[in-house]
């Protein structure tokens, strides 16, 4: 499956397809264990709205690092940063539901000088990951979930 999302044609349909198979998947299973489960480790991240203070639900990949989570903000390789960023760049107090079991976290940015030994941690966990930032064009944001 990790060939199959580096490819630009995964990388057009993921963001058309993968949300709208979460929600139906998320009706079945009552919102425990997103599909992207069933493939990869992967939590459902609560967070609040930068600008709207609304909660927001993003079903996403991650990476486990000892008791933290390590989360980046690749938007399927697309030009632009997903909103779930700047919620936590702006409200770095979150919730995470992993395999139905929720989680307070506590999010902070991965820091310049950890960004390299964190790719090899993601990397190992989703072989080819790094593709997907030369494939954007951009840094991708890195994020620490640390339980509270």
């Amino acid at each position: 499956m990790a060939w199959l999302s580096r490819t630009r044609l995964f990388r057009w349909m993921g963001p058309r397809i993968m949300p709208g198979l979460e929600r139906v998947t998320s009706v079945f299973n009552h919102g425990r264990t997103p599909l992207s489960g069933a493939l990869v480790p992967s939590l459902v991240l609560h967070t609040t709205g930068a600008k709207t203070r609304e909660p927001r639900r993003t079903e996403l990949m991650y990476c486990p690092d000892g008791a933290d989570m390590l989360v980046t903000g690749s938007n399927f390789a697309g030009e632009r940063h997903p909103a779930w960023t700047a919620n936590l760049a702006v409200h770095p107090e979150a919730v995470v539901e992993v395999r139905g079991r929720r989680i307070e976290v506590l999010a902070s940015r991965v820091p310049e000088a950890e960004r390299e030994a964190t790719w090899v941690k993601l990397e190992a966990n989703w072989p080819g990951y790094r593709k997907y930032e030369r494939a954007a064009g951009r840094e991708l944001r890195i994020f620490r979930l640390t339980p509270r």
